[in-house]
């Protein structure tokens, strides 16, 4: 398990892979690197590493939610945010970990990037900025990328007005509080700053509700000050950050809009200013005299900040961090589950959300990949259940997770557990890349919240001849859980399979048997669809068939056996379904 998660969200980030490439090369410390492509495949394409976790959303979602997205697959003790146009230190990691205490944010000193410079044919150098000829000559230029930081200057206080905007603070960094080598900072620049994974997810700091972009600086340091942390710089180390040139090709990879920027500074003005932030146990005012005097601020302004009536709430007081999913789009509202509470859910007022989690090891034959995929879309676009994947290479499948491990047990296994922890929905169902899912397999709800639930209708057909077999069998890929007690199980699943191993005794199916080998106390219980789904049996199936019952050794698990080389209910003549995958 990783130290440290650097999230980075990109959009349309020409200089993603090197920015990813200049971290691998100067970490030390137990550190990965979690980035999500918000929108739009990278180009050029990110190396696979083991260090190294790709998300891909096919429609852009913002730079805050992609960065949640981010910090949803960690579980290091600290994690970092930073833009996909940085440079760093050599050992900026372990640098900021020794210095790091669990209620503070810190940042490193900023840099600029030198990211790159315009070169013609004869040599004439133009500094980073849109593309075009040579202005010295006229002729066609090249990029030639340099990534180095500039020696000057080296940012290490900031603040803002009381618009509130972002500002640099020079003044403070001159004062005698502002000396030393680890020192305070009102406020932040937002392209990188690292806290703990508790204080992210106890403190929102990226609340989707300021909108994709804008005040993240504001948010993640008031937010800190504010529930009684402290905000700090280590100037023993750096990180270098480019400054884009706007215009041409070279621009912001989000649309910039005044509106969303106003909307950003509205929603933080009326949060802070009006101390209407419910884990706050500072007022705002207590900030900015702190700092005093702080540029942008003057006497009156501080008067009417002070004149707010500030109240300590309940909600202020320390709580303990949870592990649960951030606020999504679609709701307000925060729901954790504990299965010790309440197991049963027939009395539930509010409607479950259902998803998809998707799992391969991308070495299927490309016509069965192809024909369960498009099956899946489809039953997705119908009946709005979103997918998430998790594949052993990058591929445009739903949310998409690229896991960089080579084909294993434990490697599916981590892949399931990716999916789980990146999906945000209630009810999950596992499916497989070969098998072929009826939409009826998705009509079924899970009565309790702590069953692995199994669809026992599937039938096995054999790809190259058809034939079809079905018993009654309880399957991985026939799941459907509610999806806190399926994180919980697999988290423990892959901590047990990556100290010992993995064994045929603990088994692939949860809940299923009661071996000293288990993984947990799990339950289960099985359902039957109104038409089966179709298990594809190929030459690179994970496990073999069997295709008669005397190949069993104990009978009992062939209850319901049926063979046909005809039809199969829901779907037609098996003769027919097999030209799809040949």
């Amino acid at each position: 398990m990783s130290e440290l998660s650097i999230l980075i969200p990109a959009r349309n980030e020409m200089f993603l892979a090197k920015a990813i490439e200049n971290i691998l090369e100067n970490i030390e410390g137990d550190t990965e690197v979690i980035a999500v492509l918000d929108g739009a495949w990278a180009e050029p394409p990110i190396p696979q590493h083991k260090r190294v976790t790709v998300i891909h959303h096919s429609q852009s979602i913002g730079q805050r939610a992609a960065t949640n997205e981010a910090a949803k697959l960690s579980k290091a003790k600290y994690l970092m945010k930073c833009d996909a146009h940085c440079a760093f230190d050599k050992g900026f990691d372990a640098k900021m970990i020794a210095e790091m205490h669990d209620d503070w944010t810190m940042v490193p000193v900023m840099k600029n990037l030198h990211a790159f410079d315009w070169v013609c044919p004869d040599g004439h150098r133009r500094y980073q900025g849109p593309s075009g000829p040579c202005m010295e000559c006229g002729k066609e230029t090249t990029r030639d990328v340099l990534w180095r930081a500039k020696p000057s200057p080296n940012s290490v206080s900031y603040c803002f007005d009381s618009t509130p905007h972002f500002q640099y603070f020079g003044d403070y960094a001159k004062r005698p509080e502002g000396a030393g080598e680890i020192t305070e900072t009102m406020s932040l620049q937002g392209s990188c700053w690292m806290l703990t994974r508790d204080k992210y997810w106890e403190l929102n700091v990226c609340d989707e509700n300021f909108g994709g972009w804008g005040s993240q600086g504001i948010e993640v340091a008031v937010k800190t000050w504010l529930s009684g942390g402290r905000v700090m710089v280590n100037k023993k180390t750096w990180y270098a950050h480019m400054f884009r040139t706007q215009g041409g090709d070279f621009g912001f990879p989000y649309p910039i809009s005044g509106k969303d920027q106003e909307k950003a500074k509205f929603f933080a003005k009326d949060l802070f200013f009006n101390n209407k932030w419910d884990k706050q146990v500072r007022p705002l005012s207590w900030l900015v005299e702190k700092f005093w005097p702080v540029k942008g601020w003057n006497e009156e302004d501080l008067k009417k900040l002070k004149a707010n009536t500030f109240k300590f709430s309940d909600a202020a007081l320390p709580v303990k961090p949870v592990e649960s999913e951030p606020v999504s789009e679609e709701s307000n509202t925060v729901i954790i589950y504990d299965a010790s509470q309440n197991s049963d859910v027939s009395s539930t007022s509010e409607k479950p959300t259902k998803g998809i989690i998707f799992y391969t090891d991308n070495q299927l034959k490309i016509k069965i990949a192809v024909t369960v995929q498009r099956q899946l879309r489809k039953i997705s676009a119908d009946r709005k259940i979103p997918i998430v994947s998790a594949s052993l290479k990058p591929m445009g499948f739903g949310k998409n997770i690229h896991v960089p491990l080579e084909r294993g047990v434990l490697t599916m296994f981590k892949q399931i557990l990716t999916a789980l922890e990146a999906s945000d929905t209630d009810i999950v169902y596992f499916c497989e890349a070969d098998v072929l899912y009826h939409p009826s397999h998705f009509d079924f709800t899970p009565p309790k919240k702590d069953v692995f639930y199994y669809n026992e209708n599937v039938w096995k057909i054999d790809a190259k001849t058809g034939h079809a077999i079905h018993y009654d069998c309880r399957q991985v890929s026939g799941i459907a859980v509610y999806r806190e007690t399926a994180v919980k199980h697999y988290r423990k699943r892959v901590e047990m399979v990556e100290k010992n191993g993995f064994s045929m005794g603990m088994g692939y199916e949860p809940g299923t048997h009661h071996r000293p080998e288990r993984v947990d106390d799990a339950t289960a219980d099985s359902w039957k669809s109104e038409f089966p789904n179709l298990d594809i049996r190929h030459e690179g199936n994970f496990s073999p068939t069997r295709w008669k019952k005397e190949e069993f050794r104990n009978q009992r698990y062939t209850k319901g056996w049926t063979e046909t080389d005809n039809e199969i209910p829901g779907w037609g003549k098996t003769k027919e379904l097999i030209k799809k995958f040949k």
